[in-house]
């Protein structure tokens, strides 16, 4: 079997097995664990389904960055509940969910299933770090559009875009992206800039839709050549277009490195990652936490999919 490596958006899914799942799923103690179960019967259905030779849970160590809100303050900001004194915002959570992070870290653990995040960066940092630098064959699993950057038919990295569902994944290539977007998906960024992302508290260009960045963007290429445009009266560009682009010159000169993932980051070897069955202790660890937590056959297919992954 040829090594390819899976790399999740780890709170993207847990997220979704959190809403998707009821929450009259619970242990003993009363404590919820349908995001738990949730998450544990996607990985199996994944492995089996793909079959990645090698695994990482990529995650969130810091979902809003200060050196992101530094460059833009708008950032993530609808998504912050609280904020800490000296420290970081707390993104809004259910506490139902929360309770149930400190399992899903437990669960992935005696699985044997690499977990990898880098201080002062979010997991899609994670993931386009790890997408450039692996040197096989990435599948990348996710419901957050941002992570079309990463996609590249010439190094076989693709996006199995989850906002369909788990029965509905969208297998995005170069040419599905162009289908929906019709950019390419290194222009995708800065696509996202210049439309805009609620989702993300990107404010975009005023005027400028996703029909029109698409056709800026097939005309010029990138926002670097647009904004070069805009500052040369001798090209294409409309007056029109040439004072919207000024009005928003202070958000375009500082959005692009928020949107961009970080591809250069110093992430923990693939060494790790390479699928293997549970054996042993954790093995029986885990069919323990299958019973006392109230997981039902999520942990036996869980352990299924990995026995068959090797």
């Amino acid at each position: 079997m040829s090594d390819r490596l899976m790399l999740l958006d780890t709170a993207s899914l847990y997220f979704r097995a959190f809403y998707g799942l009821p929450d009259s799923l619970r242990r003993q103690d009363g404590t919820p664990v349908n995001a738990v179960r949730g998450l544990a019967d996607m990985i199996a259905r994944l492995v089996t389904e793909f079959k990645p030779t090698h695994l990482i849970a990529c995650w969130d160590e810091n979902w809003r960055p200060q050196w992101r809100v530094d460059l833009l303050p708008t950032y993530k900001e609808h998504r912050v509940t609280r904020v800490v004194d000296g420290g970081s915002d707390v993104e809004e959570v259910p506490d139902a969910l929360e309770a149930q992070i400190p399992m899903i870290q437990e669960v992935l653990s005696l699985a044997g299933i690499a977990v990898a995040g880098v201080p002062d960066h979010e997991a899609d940092d994670v993931i386009g770090s790890y997408a450039a630098q692996a040197g096989m064959p990435v599948d990348v699993v996710t419901g957050d559009r941002d992570l079309f950057q990463v996609i590249d038919d010439s190094r076989g990295i693709r996006v199995l875009y989850t906002a369909g569902g788990m029965k509905n994944l969208k297998e995005m290539d170069d040419a599905a992206v162009v289908a929906k977007y019709r950019v390419l998906p290194e222009q995708y960024a800065d696509y996202a800039t210049l439309r805009g992302d609620s989702s993300d508290g990107l404010p975009g260009v005023s005027g400028i839709g996703e029909k029109t960045a698409a056709s800026l963007l097939a005309e010029f290429g990138t926002l670097d050549s647009l904004l070069a445009a805009a500052g040369d009266k001798g090209s294409t560009l409309s007056a029109n277009m040439r004072s919207k682009l000024d009005a928003a010159r202070e958000y375009l000169e500082a959005a692009p490195a928020v949107v961009r993932l970080v591809r250069g980051l110093e992430v923990p070897s693939l060494k790790d990652a390479r699928l293997q069955p549970v054996t042993g202790d954790r093995r029986a660890r885990l069919e323990t936490l299958a019973g006392d937590w109230n997981l039902g056959g999520s942990v036996r297919r869980l352990l299924a999919s990995l026995d068959s992954a090797a």
